[in-house]
């Protein structure tokens, strides 16, 4: 019967038993030369393919076919460098200690801003504008910041009118003599002093009110940073405040009646803080054709800081108040907020502006 068996089925009775055993078990592959190529497009394919429909598989889920000792992985020695963008060949990974000192340079100014209409009055004759910009090219841009705060005057809505026709103006001026020029690598704006440029917005802005706000008047005080310059151009009684970690400075004087007195011997400055005529400016946008500006330039220091703010502030607020509450929020968007929020506590009775930034370092 053996023999009929082997004559019928015309093979062996032991290739039969390994025809058997090879249904049971897939043949393992073994591709050479330009198979193997065209194996791996394929392959390549297919796992293009799947990713759209299925998530993605952590390395951890992939079991080694062949597990290796930790002795016996093979190490690969990399040439050390700095991470950009806190990546590696597409992965990210944390920055290492050194490498975040490293990258200081790639620090920037930063800022908050907040204007509140206070407790008392029903509308904000308050402005504020910031523009600022930080580039790394080859180009070696510094950081470029212009920041105003303006303070209205007049009938209830003359004012904040003026404020902001001043704001904008100013604005335009400055960004189109400054910043633009130095987008579009135009040196010629380096041949006129920056104080003189923003006198001359200065100058604009008072012309825009007198023609379009008659009845209407502003304070204004700007500033523009560069790099670790800043410039200030300042008309009324709005404020620029300088500050350290230790100390918190006025760069600018108050064009207003109580302090001309002051400054004459006939005021003190304790008097001047319930003195009736405290809010009558002699200088503002609006009142005449001409204006006389006041300016300053200051170099900073490393985290040095600036604050712009309009009287509601520094009304209700001392100096060392505000220093304090800067020191202990670091968040500036968050130090500006309990500023004016202290300000609105005593009586908010005048609009609230603020304006905070400070330098890299």
């Amino acid at each position: 019967m053996d023999f009929l068996r082997r004559l019928l089925s015309g093979q062996p009775a032991e290739k039969q038993n390994t025809a058997a055993q090879s249904s049971s078990t897939p043949p393992k592959p073994q591709v050479s030369g330009n198979n193997a190529s065209s194996t791996a497009a394929a392959s390549g394919s297919v796992s293009a393919a799947s990713t759209s429909e299925t998530a993605p598989i952590s390395e951890a889920a992939i079991p080694d076919t062949a597990p290796v000792k930790p002795a016996d992985r093979p190490t690969v020695e990399v040439e050390a460098r700095p991470a950009m963008f806190g990546s590696v060949d597409g992965v990210t990974r944390p920055l290492p200690q050194d490498a975040a000192i490293v990258q200081s340079g790639n620090e920037h100014l930063a800022f908050g801003q907040v204007t509140d209409v206070g407790m008392v009055r029903t509308n904000n004759q308050d402005a504020a504008f910031s523009l600022f910009c930080a580039a790394r090219s080859a180009d070696d841009w510094p950081d470029f910041g212009l920041f105003v705060v303006a303070d209205g005057m007049g009938g209830h809505h003359d004012g904040e009118k003026a404020s902001a026709v001043a704001s904008r103006a100013v604005a335009a001026h400055i960004s189109s003599r400054v910043y633009v020029p130095m987008l579009t690598g135009d040196d010629r704006y380096k041949q006129t002093p920056i104080t003189e440029l923003m006198v001359d917005a200065i100058y604009k802005a008072n012309a825009d009110i007198v023609a379009k706000v008659p009845d209407g008047g502003t304070t204004l005080t700007s500033v523009v940073v560069i790099g670790d310059l800043a410039y200030v151009a300042h008309v009324g009684d709005s404020r620029v405040y300088f500050m350290t970690r230790d100390r918190i400075e006025q760069l600018t004087r108050d064009h207003s009646l109580v302090q001309r007195l002051i400054e004459l011997d006939q005021l003190t400055p304790e008097e001047a803080v319930d003195h009736p005529q405290k809010n009558v400016l002699y200088r503002a946008l609006g009142q005449n054709e001409s204006i006389e500006v006041d300016t300053i330039t200051r170099r900073l220091p490393p985290r040095s800081r600036l604050l712009l703010c309009s009287d509601g502030l520094w009304n209700q607020v001392e100096g060392d108040e505000i220093l304090d509450i800067v020191n202990n929020n670091p968040n500036l968007q968050e130090a500006c907020n309990k500023l004016v929020a202290l300000a609105n506590a005593r009586g908010g009775l005048d609009n609230v502006t603020v304006i905070l930034l400070q330098l890299p370092g």
